[in-house]
């Protein structure tokens, strides 16, 4: 820990592992002197991509989600794999959209669950795509792609529309990026 704020992990130990992520347990003591039992998910972490076209509009998936048993309209996102942030969005964003890009720039990187999880997810906005590129999902990937507009789907992310977070904000972030608060005159405001 960078700045363990006075907490002394005593020891650590794994209760599960998978290719995505490590269930930890930690015997910790706190700076008061308590010991405690902490579980935490161990996670490489990902990347959320917001790929947006020549004319404003973002290329989306509509993906049904087991954990909740509902489909959602997400950015398409995946692992890190071992690769920066960069690399890993135009190799996610091609695998699950056809889409490649020519260009791609880091929004920012943020953690999404602080009190379970050192999960970190990067915002990658995406641009001068082409749609030449070959699709290779996995089998859970169970998806359709839909093109919306940058500035509709900043409306959408405020009014609570688009359920997944790390989409919600990866788009607001990219709108503001693109256009600021003048999202609503781009082209493609629209759809």
């Amino acid at each position: 820990m960078d700045d363990d704020a006075g907490w002394r992990r005593r020891s650590s130990r794994t209760l599960f592992e998978s290719p995505w992520f490590r269930l930890r347990q930690d015997e910790v003591t706190l700076p008061g002197g308590e010991q405690i039992t902490y579980t935490l998910v161990d996670h490489a972490g990902y990347v959320v991509v917001v790929p947006l076209t020549d004319d404003g509009r973002v290329v989306m998936e509509r993906i049904y989600r087991y954990t909740l048993g509902r489909t959602l309209l997400e950015c398409p996102s995946g692992g890190l794999d071992g690769e920066d942030a960069e690399t890993a969005a135009l190799r996610e964003l091609e695998e699950e959209t056809g889409y490649r890009a020519g260009r791609v720039e880091s929004l920012g990187s943020f953690y999404g669950s602080t009190g379970i999880s050192n999960e970190r997810y990067h915002v990658v906005l995406a641009t001068e795509l082409t749609a030449d590129g070959r699709i290779r999902r996995e089998p859970t990937e169970q998806m359709e792609i839909e093109l919306h507009a940058l500035a509709s789907l900043r409306q959408r992310a405020l009014r609570g529309e688009i359920e997944d977070a790390a989409s919600a904000f990866a788009l607001l972030l990219a709108a503001e990026h693109v256009g600021g608060r003048s999202a609503a005159n781009m082209p493609g405001s629209a759809s």
